[in-house]
């Protein structure tokens, strides 16, 4: 049985993002979902599900008992941070599908502008992401305890082997800010040239202040509702015609210049699966939004996604492919690097925007929107459709 077209993303919510937002993740988890609510004219009551992710530190019954949801039929989390996103949605479809649910919410607040870095030690995500994976003791001895050290590790390979250079990810940057330009919320809206990229502070060579995701403060929510629901309530139903997840072997977390084939990620089997069930292809994508935690992932997106070949990726950002306008218009709000960064939420809800016609970079005639979860670790995607 396929969750092909059985629920659709009915209600989105999003507070404004900031480095302070200045109340805890209890507080804006419930305002990002009373927007979503109102977005979609629905009501606490017509709630009967919950996903979130893994390292969400705000539990499903605070937020059921503080809405004043009657029950709720099914919850659930999925894991490894960045990677969960699209498998968050992916998970209440499937419990729409299965008639374990009729409306899911899901939801992601996270003070990380304010609350300090989980690496540190100095963050309450730092204790979930150690319950996910013990894989640090292995190198965390060695000061390898950044995430953007263990990306730079792969995209220092990746660019070699590819023959990419650090200007091809400057070309992504320059393209994010490009659309966060014309973005009211998005926490970076001064346009950057591929040159100011190359001026950029060195983070962890080769990446560069410009290749790295924002610090930020923020919440926002989506409602997922069954099909026969959403054809009657208050937005335009963005369809999920596919969901996927995937793993592959020998995964070892944010590394994955160890795989069999060779710098493959888990993005690549998420990306057979999603592509199998939706019955349609890359070339039929008209919009996407590519997790761009950093610069280098986008790259690998739009290879394994099938976008481009290997190698031809470089050349594909260069040629504004990633613009709107360009061949493939990519992380319309900004995305990650120049919008905010909250797990990927914010991408799911650009993604629903453009099917429902009101980006601020809207792609004309959009009818097929991609979603890709963090492909450095277990990751998920998610293709939404217009009627």
């Amino acid at each position: 049985m396929s969750l092909r077209d059985r629920a659709a993303i009915v209600g989105i919510g999003q507070l404004p993002f900031s480095k302070n937002i200045g109340r805890p993740e209890e507080v804006t988890a419930l305002e990002a979902a009373l927007l979503a609510l109102d977005d979609a004219g629905l009501r606490p009551s017509d709630i009967d599900g919950m996903t979130k992710w893994s390292i969400q530190p705000t539990s499903e019954n605070v937020i059921a008992r503080n809405l004043g949801v009657p029950n709720l039929r099914f919850f659930g989390e999925v894991g490894y941070g960045g990677g969960g996103g699209c498998g968050v949605v992916g998970h209440a479809a499937a419990a729409i599908a299965a008639g374990m649910a009729r409306c899911v919410l899901l939801y992601r607040s996270r003070n990380r502008g304010s609350g300090g870095r989980p690496w540190a030690g100095t963050s309450r995500e730092r204790d979930n992401i150690a319950a996910e994976t013990n894989e640090t003791a292995l190198f965390s001895p060695y000061g390898f305890v950044r995430p953007v050290d263990q990306v730079a590790m792969f995209a220092r390979r990746f660019l070699h082997e590819r023959g990419y250079t650090t200007r091809h990810l400057g070309w992504i940057a320059a393209a994010c800010r490009r659309h966060a330009a014309n973005n009211p919320v998005a926490m970076m809206r001064e346009p950057i040239t591929v040159e100011d990229h190359e001026r950029s502070r060195f983070i962890s060579d080769p990446l560069r202040l410009l290749d790295c995701c924002l610090e930020t403060d923020g919440a926002a929510a989506v409602i997922v509702a069954a099909a026969d629901m959403a054809r009657d309530l208050r937005q335009k139903p963005a369809y999920i015609m596919a969901a996927s997840q995937g793993m592959g072997p020998r995964n070892w977390i944010m590394n994955n210049f160890f795989k069999d084939p060779f710098l493959e990620s888990p993005g690549a089997y998420a990306a057979r699966d999603l592509w199998r069930m939706a019955g349609v292809g890359p070339k039929d994508v008209h919009v996407a939004q590519l997790y761009d935690a950093f610069t280098p992932l986008v790259l690998g997106s739009l290879e394994e996604y099938g976008f481009c070949a290997p190698g031809e990726a470089g050349a594909f950002v260069e040629d504004h492919g990633l613009e709107v306008g360009g061949r493939l218009p990519t992380n319309t709000s900004g995305g990650s690097l120049s919008e905010a960064y909250v797990h990927g939420i914010n991408l799911i809800i650009e993604a629903a925007r453009q099917i429902r016609g009101t980006s601020v970079n809207q792609v004309a005639g959009a009818k097929l929107s991609l979603v890709t979860s963090g492909n450095m670790v277990p990751t998920g995607a998610l293709l939404l459709r217009g009627d």
